[in-house]
């Protein structure tokens, strides 16, 4: 079957999105990638491409690459891909990484290629997890430099999350200046290993920052398992990608929320081997959520298990004929 056949039978006459089409979110990560930096590290990005009648085209244009990870050859990217997924259709991807000169604009132009890698979303999905080899022009290996996809499957999910967190106090880590502090959520899976749900911008020069509000999914988040483990770590920016740890701390959604209903969201940021090492060691900063917002998408089934009623008519060459559901 062609790919065009393929497209025809995973998508209705009127263009609408196919039954048989499901949400996928891709997170990706590389290693030991190439240093086209003289005096620094690499500063990598990675745009998805997807074939299209032949061409490779880039993945909504304004969103198909990821952020910029600074002075790095193992890279761990924030940015999630959420792509359509026809389990009847070759959807061809393309994962091409970059060393990224000055700001992280849609172009890739300007940019230092470091190698590609292509497979399709069949693949990926099949197998959850993905590592290949990149490779550079004319089918060359780009050193020991791979990259790592990995889907899951978020049709299920059930709502999405709005969250804000800022900090006060933190440790100082910088002699000139203060610390210009980040801070990373993750997911505990599992098999105990941690799964990077967000990394937020850094705030330059300031031991009390204020965080953008980000969005992430529920599915993302906590695998739509409430009870499930997160962890927050707090960086001091380096340039060089040599980040200070300034401290973490572990809780749940289910104990965010609770949290943040009862005004008590906030939590010891610690370094544990400070705590180690000084009796009357408390933190090293604290941080607070400061808001929450919880938006739960309903299904047409969760609307009729509810209770909600239908009401509709059809009409017929020799009448009308209402139906309630």
């Amino acid at each position: 079957m062609s790919a065009g056949s393929e497209r025809g039978a995973a998508a209705t006459p009127g263009g609408l999105p196919a039954p048989c089409a499901s949400k996928v979110e891709l997170r990706l990560s590389c290693r030991h990638l190439l240093d086209r930096d003289p005096l620094t590290k690499s500063d990598p990005s990675v745009a998805l491409l997807q074939q299209a009648q032949g061409q490779w085209v880039q993945v909504h244009l304004q969103v198909g690459r990821t952020e910029v990870v600074r002075s790095s050859l193992h890279p761990v990217f924030s940015k999630v891909f959420t792509v359509d997924y026809y389990f009847e259709e070759v959807q061809r991807l393309r994962f091409e990484v970059y060393d990224t000169h000055g700001p992280s604009g849609f172009s890739c132009q300007e940019d230092d290629f470091l190698g590609g890698m292509e497979c399709t979303l069949g693949q990926i999905v099949a197998q959850k997890k993905v590592t290949r080899p990149l490779l550079l022009k004319f089918g060359r290996n780009a050193g020991k430099s791979t990259i790592t996809v990995i889907a899951e499957d978020i049709s299920g999910n059930n709502g999405y999350v709005e969250l804000s967190f800022r900090a006060r106090k933190l440790d100082d880590k910088d002699l000139f200046s203060k610390s210009d502090p980040f801070l990373e959520l993750y997911r505990v899976n599992d098999d105990q290993g941690l799964q990077l749900v967000y990394r937020t911008e850094v705030v330059k020069n300031n031991l009390n920052p204020v965080w953008e509000a980000f969005k992430v999914s529920l599915s993302s988040l906590c695998s739509c398992e409430e009870t499930r483990p997160l962890k927050c770590l707090v960086w001091d920016y380096d340039s060089r990608g040599k980040h200070d740890f300034i401290g973490e701390f572990s809780t749940t959604f289910e104990e965010m929320q609770k949290a943040f209903e009862e005004g008590q969201a906030q939590w010891d940021c610690v370094n544990p081997k400070y705590k180690q090492k000084r009796r009357s060691y408390k933190n090293s900063g604290v941080v607070v959520l400061a808001d929450l917002k919880f938006h739960r998408v309903y299904s047409f089934l969760d609307y009729i298990m509810g209770g909600c009623q239908i009401h509709f008519t059809t009409k017929r060459e020799r009448g009308e004929t209402g139906v309630s559901v």
